[in-house]
């Protein structure tokens, strides 16, 4: 430490302060703190001018939420996007093509918008930000326009049912009893044989005695025994092509017999046991042109029989007057 000095008037000459031990001590102490407040203050100056202003932070923070709700945003569509290619197969595959309509080509369903540039106003952002955005708005876009065909072709398909509605009663769209499916159309291993082999139709649970009801307008083409472990079996032929057939029965219902005609929704035997099977249930088929194809693409009505019962009540009182 350098020596300081004070004018001393009664000697008239400058003299050496002279400092106790303890004003050394604070003396630095006093400095050390002096310079810690500087050296602080350099460090928060320039954390706040590398990281920003308040402000800017907290903009930050919002572009952060910002981005991780747009992430989520962009997987929500592609789950709408997937969906929305269900439906359009599904529209081809199973309505159109039951109802004998043309199905619309994937290239239409996908057709672009064309005319101006709908991202100018994205112009002048982040690069990133610009991708991003372009993006999202044409998947948008996109989904738009899918949405508004797929909306045509329902409008058509329905426009063709009302139209075609006689030959529709034909079609076997009803649920033959309500109950859950066990087993699909497709290669299973059987479960009492244990080999491997083509499922032709569906498996419905039921006890014995449920109730089955005719899915269209038809007329009953066999009623008895059937070889190949069907046992007690009722075959409805639909026409157009169309024939369903019931197997595993414990009984046929009064006056059904080959010949007759049954209407939709009449009541046509009872499942069973009968043939080769693990235990009760209802096994159904429906048949194409003579070859099996697969019935749950057929049961988009996904009507029960109580179901159709209550509503073709409904629709007949509507017609008599009898309500609004």
């Amino acid at each position: 430490m350098k020596n300081l000095y004070y004018y001393d008037p009664q000697q008239c000459e400058f003299v050496v302060v002279e400092y106790s031990k303890k004003d050394k001590i604070l003396h630095t102490l006093t400095t050390s703190l002096l310079i810690g407040i500087v050296v602080a203050g350099f460090f928060i100056t320039s954390l706040v001018y590398l990281s920003g202003s308040p402000a800017e932070l907290a903009l930050k923070a919002e572009n952060r939420v910002l981005l991780n709700q747009h992430l989520q945003h962009q997987n929500l569509i592609s789950q709408l996007s997937e969906s929305l290619h269900d439906i359009s197969r599904r529209d081809n595959e199973v309505y159109r093509t039951v109802l004998g309509m043309e199905p619309i080509d994937e290239q239409q369903r996908r057709a672009g918008a064309g005319g101006a540039d709908l991202f100018v106003s994205f112009e002048g952002l982040a690069p990133s930000t610009t991708a991003l955005l372009r993006q999202t708005s044409s998947e948008l876009e996109n989904i738009e326009q899918r949405l508004q065909i797929q909306q045509y072709s329902f409008d058509e398909v329905r426009e063709f049912y009302n139209r075609n509605s006689q030959k529709m009663r034909h079609l076997p769209i009803l649920r033959p009893i309500d109950s859950i499916i066990l087993s699909g159309y497709g290669m299973r291993t059987h479960p009492v044989l244990g080999v491997r082999r083509m499922h032709e139709g569906l498996d419905f649970r039921a006890s014995i005695g449920t109730p089955i009801y005719a899915p269209g307008d038809g007329v009953i083409r066999y009623a008895a025994n059937r070889a190949g472990g069907y046992g007690l079996t009722i075959d409805i032929d639909h026409g157009h092509g169309y024939l369903t057939r019931y197997a595993h029965l414990s009984a046929i219902a009064d006056g059904i017999r080959v010949g007759r005609r049954v209407q939709r929704g009449e009541r046509i035997g009872y499942t069973g046991r009968s043939g080769v099977v693990s235990g009760p249930h209802l096994h159904y088929e429906i048949h194409k042109n003579g070859r099996p194809v697969d019935p749950l693409n057929y049961l988009f009505a996904d009507l029960t029989p109580q179901e159709y019962q209550l509503f073709t009540r409904i629709h007949r009182a509507q017609q008599r007057g009898l309500l609004e």
